[in-house]
């Protein structure tokens, strides 16, 4: 028992309040969605932020792939060699 509160203590006491203003419409279709996935306000906003940085940080790294391809692009002997790679084994 200890643990669990010592675990919710530390959480608790690592998340700082902010203010965000949000249009009407938004702040429904947000109480909605909470509502329809059996979780509070707060909980649903940072659930959303997170899937949110992650979706940026995917779309950073395939930015720094593409940049990258184009300054050293696939010679046509490359392509044989990862062809293999790229089959489906067999069932």
């Amino acid at each position: 028992m200890m643990l669990l509160w010592s675990t919710l203590w530390i959480r608790i006491n690592s998340m700082d309040t902010i203010q965000v203003v949000l249009d009407r419409k938004l702040l429904q279709a947000t109480d909605r969605a909470a509502r329809r996935t059996n979780q509070n306000r707060p909980a649903l906003i940072r659930e959303a932020l997170r899937e949110h940085l992650r979706a940026l940080e995917v779309r950073e790294l395939e930015r720094r792939d593409r940049e990258r391809y184009a300054k050293r692009p696939q010679t046509a002997g490359e392509a044989p060699l990862w062809a293999a790679e790229a089959t489906w084994p067999a069932e």
